[in-house]
């Protein structure tokens, strides 16, 4: 077996290399983990990588997000707290994103070609700006906006 050089293999090559200068391990290991299943033998479960990834990232996300919560380190507020401006304002906002991730999921598979810019895009936020790579899903529900759903 030997190495494929192609526009792929180029691309993860880079997403490493600007995942190492921005110091973004997630973008890293990423683009580190699809470059080795891309060229070994690995690349037989790539498509399953496709299908589920993203359901599987979710769940993950989830649960790091709830973990302190479980864990006890953050405690549930009080139900006067949720009356306040600064919890109506997260609340509302966590709709607004929810509400924009599910536009974004149709938008991505009815277009594909779009992931490209967007996974751009979000590259170039984490390297330069100090982002992190949640945003493609974020990114294609304000982009259906712009365009239109598919």
């Amino acid at each position: 077996m030997s190495l494929q050089l192609n526009a792929i293999a180029l691309l993860l090559a880079v997403l490493i290399f600007l995942g190492l200068f921005s110091q973004n391990s997630p973008v890293t290991i990423s683009a580190a983990v699809l470059l080795i299943m891309q060229q070994t033998l690995l690349s037989k479960y790539i498509p399953y990588a496709d299908k589920y990834g993203l359901k599987i990232g979710i769940i993950l996300l989830t649960i790091g997000v709830l973990a302190p919560l479980v864990s006890g380190r953050i405690a549930l507020p009080p139900l006067n707290e949720f009356l306040n401006f600064k919890m109506i304002s997260a609340i509302v906002v966590g709709i607004v994103v929810a509400w924009l991730g599910g536009r974004g999921i149709p938008l991505m598979t009815k277009n594909p070609p779009l992931i490209t810019g967007l996974m751009i895009g979000t590259v170039f936020g984490v390297a330069f700006f100090r982002g992190i790579p949640v945003g493609p899903l974020i990114a294609a529900g304000i982009l259906s906006l712009v365009i239109g759903r598919g």
